[in-house]
């Protein structure tokens, strides 16, 4: 997924804010890699990840497993839990992505937040999304690291020095705080939640097609075909209902 366009004119810009700790995240990333991969103007295409905690009341690490967390911190039915579990499971390998919740290490994100941001700003952003998606729902890896997240970054080539420096001093602690206050006044409550030319919101982890529609239909609002001696107009439209996490839990 490409961090900046690089086309003339009018490059789209497009919004993505999700958790590190979201399952439907990841599989909404794969989604709309793939109908992103297929717009003849991906070029002209600017992705910016935008933070947000689905549970920001976190420890910096919990002692327990993904669904003892749920269970117990959330207030969910464990055999509801092992369901959401295998069907999020299918839905993921369906998009060539291998989930294992009973690896999952349960940890705040707002640090691994902070690192996407420094990442952004060495044009990294989407390896170092891509590799902490992976590392928490594929790898069992903690997010919540110090130790981790120096590894991750340096290993995206950014010097491990200025990514444990940007940890240490909470360099960009108020970027995340920025993203969530943002994400409240868009009304978003679940992610992932994707924002195109701040026109058009598209709610959830929702088909591949749905994804190209909308990209399409923004491009044609933001470069209507004019014609001689007639009015031009332009609107826009909201997508919801797709598969989120909240702060109650995930859909299933």
């Amino acid at each position: 997924m490409p961090p900046t366009g690089h086309g003339v004119g009018h490059s789209m810009k497009i919004e993505i804010w999700s958790d590190i700790a979201c399952p439907w995240c990841y599989i909404g990333k794969r989604r709309f890699e793939t109908a992103l991969a297929a717009f003849s103007h991906k070029d002209e295409v600017e992705v910016h990840w935008r933070s947000y905690q689905l549970d920001p009341s976190l420890p910096e690490h919990y002692d327990g497993t993904e669904l003892a967390y749920l269970s117990e911190r959330k207030g969910m039915d464990p055999e509801s839990v092992r369901q959401m579990f295998g069907h999020v499971k299918e839905q993921a390998a369906a998009e060539g992505l291998h989930y294992d919740f009973d690896k999952a290490v349960v940890a705040n994100s707002f640090q691994a937040h902070q690192l996407l941001h420094l990442a952004a700003a060495h044009g990294k952003g989407d390896d170092v999304k891509e590799a902490l998606l992976s590392a928490h729902f594929e790898r069992g890896e903690d997010i919540g690291s110090r130790e981790f997240l120096v590894k991750t970054g340096s290993q995206a080539g950014i010097p491990a020095t200025e990514v444990a420096e940007a940890l240490a001093s909470g360099k960009y602690a108020d970027d995340v705080r920025t993203d969530i206050v943002q994400a409240r006044s868009l009304g978003v409550t679940g992610v992932p939640f994707f924002v195109i030319d701040r026109k058009f919101g598209i709610s959830g982890a929702q088909p591949a097609e749905l994804f190209g529609r909308a990209l399409e239909e923004a491009w044609t609002q933001a470069h209507p075909l004019v014609m001689v001696n007639q009015p031009s107009t332009a609107g826009s439209v909201t997508v919801e209902n797709g598969e989120v996490c909240g702060p109650d839990g995930c859909a299933v």
